[in-house]
């Protein structure tokens, strides 16, 4: 898994498996945020499937979903999630773009 961290709050990345949930847990993330939707990718796992591979390891999960560029009513839903979900917290899409593209929209 590649992930790319912008501080102490938050790392953004690709699409994870439900294995890697439980990674992001012995990394220390406590919640995971979903920019993607279900079958963006016929072979990535469903939302659903993360995250209940996520609530056995005690991670929250979000999902606010982004399909083409994010605007700016999807940047402040996931800057009130993260302000919300314990930290560190891992974002991702399929390719990590878009929930890097929130994080940079939210910070502004």
């Amino acid at each position: 898994m590649q992930l790319k961290k912008l501080d102490e709050r938050l790392s953004v990345g690709p699409q994870i498996t439900p294995a890697e949930a439980a990674n992001l847990a012995q990394w220390c993330f406590r919640s995971i945020l979903c920019n993607c939707p279900d079958d963006e990718d016929p072979r990535q796992p469903s939302f659903a499937e993360i995250a209940a591979a996520a609530a056995e390891q005690g991670i929250e999960v979000r999902h606010i979903l982004v399909t083409g560029r994010p605007v700016e009513a999807q940047a402040a839903a996931s800057a009130e999630a993260l302000e919300e979900m314990l930290g560190p917290t891992y974002a991702y899409c399929r390719s990590g773009g878009r929930a890097g593209a929130l994080a940079a929209m939210s910070s502004r």
